[in-house]
C-alpha cells in the first residue's frame, strides 16, 4: 500500500501537481492515518481529485473529461437512457471518428456498465474517466435540459404532412424527437437569440447566438442530419417534401411554464438544408426604456422626443442592434386608451396588447407604403412603421410626420447624423426633412460584463487615450473579462445599450436643406450635447457594465 501510495505521489510530483515538500507532508499523514495518499492530498488541498484523476488517466492510458473543457454531444445523451448514467455513474460524451460510443465512468473497469452500455446503445464503448461528483453533476445538468422539454405543444404535431414513408417516420422516432427537443431546451437555458443548424461535409454543426455571438454547442452525424431537418419542419408546418428553395414556418412551444414563440427558416446549401430558428421571448418586448441601458441624460432626450404629439422618431443602426425592441418599448410607454396606434411590421414578431399590427405581404401587394396609405384613412395618432427601405415608404412617413402624426421607424444606417443623408438620397426633399424629423436614435449592443467573475484592473494612461477617453477625464480603475459556469467561460452575461441621440435643432434643419455631409451635421450635434456611440459606449466601460474591448468590437 505503501509503496503504491509512493508512486502516485512521484507520477504526481513529476506532473507538476504537487511539490516534494508537499508529497514529504502527505506521507507522513497517509504513514501515520493509513488514509489512501490521493485522499490525504485533497483533505490537505495540496491537489484536487480531478487532478490526480488526470495524471493516473495519463499512466493507464485512457482519457480525463473535465466537463468544464468538455461538453457531453446531445446526440451521444439521446441513446443513453438517465437510469443507466445514474446506476454507474457515467456520462456519454460523444461518438468519435472511429464510431465509438466515448462515456466518462467514474469506474471505467466495470464490466457489466460497459456491456450493458454496449447492448442498450449498439456501439462499442470507449471508456473515459471523470470524478463521481463531476459525473453527477453533469447527469442532472444535462439530462435534466433535456427531460424539461414538453412535447406535447408543438405546433406541427397535428398538422397534415406529404407522406413520403420513411423521412417522415424516422424524424419521428423517440432518438430523433429528443435530440430536437434537447437542442431547443439547451438554447433557451443559455439564453440564446438563434439556433442554426448547419450541414456541413462530413456533419451537421449546431451553433447557437448568445449575446450577439455565435457558438458552435455540438456537431451531430451525417446521417442523422435529413431526419433533424425533418423534425424542424414539421414542428414548423413546413413542407418536408420541398428542400430545393428557401421555406417559412413558426412553431410555438412551452418551455419550463413559459410560451415561447420561434420563427423558422430554410435555405438550401450544397450540403443540405440549413434552418435557422429565431427565439421570441414575450417577456422581453415588455422592457421599459430604462432596462434598455440608456443613460439618464441621453434618456431624456429621446423622451422629450417622442412624447410630441407630431413628428418623425428613426432608430438606426445594423440588423440586430435592438432597433425593435427599443420601438416597442417606447410604444409601451405611449400606449393609453386615448391613443390610436398602428404599426406595419415584416413579420409581425410580438403581439401587443391594445395596438393594431399589420403584417406586410408583398405577394399580396400590401407594401409598407401601402400600408401607410391605408393607415391614414384610419385617422392614427401614432405609427410605426417596421423599416423605411424605399423612396415611396420615406415619402409617406415623412408627409404623415407633417400632418399631425407621430411616426416611428428605423433605418440602416451607422450613425444618427448619417440618417438625414440617407433620406435625401432616397429623394425626399431635404426641406421636408428638415421640418419633419425631431430625433434620430443611433443604436448597438455591447455584452455585459458577468457580474460573478469580472476582474478590476489599472488600465495603463497610454491605453486609456488610444481607447478615446480625454485626458483630463481618465478613469482609475476599469473591469475585464473572467470566465465562470454562469457566463460559460466567456466573460460576459446578457447586453446592454450603446445610444447616440440627435434631436434636429433648428441648426441642424439649415444645414439639412442645405444638404450638408453627416459629419458637418454630427459636428454640430456633438456641440449641443450629443454624446457620441463610442461616448456612450466608454462610459459604460467606465461604470464597470462592459469592457473597453467590447466597445472597440462593436463600434468602429
Amino acid at each position: 500500500m505503501a509503496e503504491a501510495g509512493q508512486r502516485l505521489g512521484q507520477l504526481l510530483m513529476r506532473a507538476g501537481v504537487i511539490t516534494e515538500r508537499q508529497l514529504n507532508d502527505a506521507l507522513e499523514v497517509h504513514k501515520a492515518t493509513g488514509s489512501p495518499l490521493g485522499r490525504v492530498l485533497v483533505d490537505l488541498g495540496y491537489a484536487t481529485q480531478g487532478a490526480i484523476l488526470s495524471v493516473m488517466a495519463r499512466q493507464i492510458g485512457i482519457p480525463y473529461i473535465d466537463f468544464t473543457e468538455k461538453t457531453p454531444d446531445a446526440n451521444a445523451i439521446s441513446i443513453v437512457p438517465r437510469e443507466l448514467a445514474n446506476r454507474y455513474t457515467l456520462m456519454p460524451i460523444e461518438i468519435d471518428q472511429d464510431n465509438h460510443l466515448v462515456v466518462a465512468m467514474a469506474d471505467p473497469q466495470n464490466v457489466l456498465a460497459l456491456d450493458d452500455l454496449r447492448i442498450i446503445t449498439g456501439y462499442e464503448i470507449r471508456p473515459a474517466i471523470s470524478t463521481k461528483d463531476a459525473i453527477l453533476a453533469a447527469v442532472e445538468d444535462y439530462y435534466k435540459v433535456a427531460e424539461h422539454v414538453d412535447t406535447g405543444f408543438l405546433d406541427g404535431d397535428d398538422v397534415e404532412v406529404p407522406d413520403i414513408g420513411s423521412l417522415r417516420e424516422v424524424s419521428d422516432e423517440a432518438p430523433i424527437v429528443k435530440l430536437v427537443n434537447y437542442i431547443i431546451n439547451k438554447a433557451v437555458s443559455e439564453r440564446a437569440s438563434d439556433i442554426h443548424i448547419e450541414p456541413q461535409e462530413k456533419d451537421l454543426r449546431v451553433r447557437y447566438r448568445v449575446d450577439g455571438v455565435l457558438h458552435e454547442v455540438m456537431r451531430s452525424p451525417k446521417q442523422t442530419q435529413q431526419a433533424i431537418i425533418s423534425r424542424f419542419k414539421i414542428m414548423s408546418d413546413m413542407d418536408i417534401a420541398e428542400a430545393r428553395k428557401p421555406q417559412d414556418g413558426h412553431t410555438a412551444l412551452t418551455i419550463g411554464g413559459h410560451k415561447m414563440d420561434f420563427r423558422v427558416s430554410t435555405l438550401p446549401t450544397v450540403y443540405g438544408e440549413r434552418i435557422v430558428l429565431r427565439i421570441l421571448r414575450k417577456d422581453s418586448i415588455m422592457l421599459r426604456l430604462e432596462d434598455l441601458g440608456f443613460l439618464p441624460s441621453t434618456l431624456g432626450r429621446f423622451e422629450s422626443s417622442f412624447r410630441k404629439p407630431y413628428g418623425a422618431i428613426l432608430v438606426t443602426g445594423p440588423t440586430g442592434s435592438g432597433k425593435s425592441t427599443t420601438l416597442y418599448a417606447a410604444i409601451n410607454v405611449l400606449n393609453e386608451p386615448s391613443k390610436h396606434i398602428i404599426t406595419a411590421e415584416d413579420p409581425v414578431e410580438y403581439r401587443l396588447p391594445g395596438v393594431n399590427q399589420i403584417q406586410t405581404n408583398v405577394k399580396a401587394g400590401l407594401t409598407f407604403a401601402r400600408a401607410l396609405r391605408s393607415f391614414l384613412r384610419c385617422s392614427p395618432d401614432i405609427i410605426l412603421v417596421g423599416e423605411i427601405r424605399d423612396q415611396e415608404t420615406a415619402k409617406i412617413a415623412i408627409e404623415s410626420a407633417l400632418t399631425g402624426h407621430l411616426v416611428l421607424s428605423t433605418l440602416h444606417t451607422n450613425d444618427s447624423a448619417g440618417a438625414i443623408t440617407r433620406l435625401t438620397e432616397m429623394g425626399v426633399e431635404p426641406f421636408l426633412i428638415a421640418s419633419s424629423v425631431d430625433c434620430v436614435l443611433a443604436q448597438r449592443l455591447a455584452r455585459k460584463l458577468c457580474s460573478d467573475c469580472k476582474v478590476e484592473y489599472t488600465p495603463e494612461r497610454q491605453a486609456l487615450i488610444d481607447a478615446g477617453y480625454a485626458e483630463d477625464n481618465l478613469p482609475e480603475k476599469l473591469y475585464r473579462t473572467g470566465g465562470c459556469k454562469k457566463c460559460g467561460g466567456t466573460g460576459y452575461r446578457g447586453r446592454t445599450g450603446v445610444h447616440e441621440v440627435m434631436l434636429v435643432s433648428e441648426e441642424i434643419g439649415e444645414l439639412t436643406v442645405k444638404e450638408a455631409t453627416a459629419e458637418e451635421i454630427k459636428a454640430v450635434a456633438v456641440e449641443q450635447g450629443m454624446l457620441t456611440l463610442k461616448e456612450d459606449g466608454l462610459e459604460k466601460v467606465r461604470m464597470g457594465l462592459t469592457s473597453v474591448e467590447e466597445i472597440v468590437r462593436v463600434i468602429v
